[in-house]
């Protein structure tokens, strides 16, 4: 397996982004959000070309490869009744530039959860066109030599097993990447009231998994959220999940995604940190992150 991470958990800015990836011996960057000088903070498929020249330029002359990009298509931010032109777009552009920096993955979802105005999860989901609309996009990125990945996170195929196993078996040669994290804090729709679980999720989906996103924490219920922890640490079934990927041989991408907040603590409560500190403390977390993760791995 291969090591990477999601860069902008880093720091938006390539260069800082470069510079954790260097700093934890890594060759690729999985790009999400990206903040090339000059330019505004934007998707990796979506800021503007001469931003994205520059970007191919820095990458080139620090020698790092892209692992995979982590785009906005079809995301808890896009509902399934918005016009299905915005996917396409946001694929049309992401083929080309994926193409030029050599780039084989892209991160997609199944469009966010349709809610009740009481906040429920409404009676009807849209499932067939959710699928039609995925088929067709698998379709133009698989002619792109692309393979697109499928995340379980807040969308509909992250609602459950059953959800995820629907979704895979109405998008033919659609695949998977698994985040180890996103089931702590997703509610089971197939169990209601209880969270997910990630080794039987991870189980289910195993054999179309071609990338991996690290992630760990616990479910506070008093806050309805979660705090997220070092890899192993929470209830993610880090080292468990990843014994059993270095046991199957698995050549793909791991990618940290640490989403641990920047938070200081003192005797009056929480502290907020002045941006060039929360900064500094977000890449200093993201190193000792992937760190955390190869000791991990190797300890197995």
């Amino acid at each position: 397996m291969k090591l990477t991470g999601i860069g902008d958990e880093a720091g938006n800015a390539i260069s800082v982004q470069i510079s954790a990836a260097q700093a934890l011996g890594w060759t690729h960057l999985e790009l999400r959000n990206v903040e090339v000088s000059g330019y505004p903070v934007g998707n990796a498929h979506e800021i503007p070309e001469p931003a994205f020249e520059k970007l191919c330029e820095i990458l080139n002359e620090a020698k790092i490869g892209v692992a995979g990009f982590g785009s906005t298509i079809g995301n808890w931010a896009s509902r399934i009744t918005d016009p299905f032109e915005t996917s396409l777009e946001r694929a049309a552009r992401a083929i080309p530039r994926m193409q030029r920096l050599g780039c084989g993955i892209i991160r997609v979802m199944s469009y966010a959860i349709e809610k009740n105005p009481d906040g429920t999860d409404a009676a009807d989901q849209f499932a067939a066109e959710r699928f039609r609309r995925l088929r067709e996009l698998n379709a133009r990125f698989q002619d792109a030599g692309i393979t697109m990945v499928h995340e379980n996170c807040m969308n509909y195929g992250g609602l459950s097993i059953a959800h995820a196993l629907e979704t895979l078996e109405n998008v033919p040669g659609l695949r998977w990447v698994f985040d180890t994290g996103n089931p702590v804090f997703n509610e089971d729709r197939s169990n209601p009231g209880h969270r997910q679980d990630a080794w039987d999720f991870y189980q289910a989906v195993k054999p179309a998994i071609s990338h991996i996103h690290i992630k760990d924490g616990v479910w506070i219920p008093a806050k309805q959220d979660c705090d997220y922890l070092l890899p192993g640490e929470g209830d993610g079934q880090v080292r468990r999940i990843m014994a059993d990927v270095k046991r199957s041989g698995y050549d793909g991408f791991v990618s940290i995604e640490p989403h641990m907040a920047v938070v200081f603590h003192a005797q009056t409560g929480q502290i907020s940190l002045d941006p060039e500190s929360k900064a500094a403390e977000q890449y200093d977390v993201y190193l000792r992150y992937g760190r955390a993760l190869r000791s991990l791995i190797d300890s197995l």
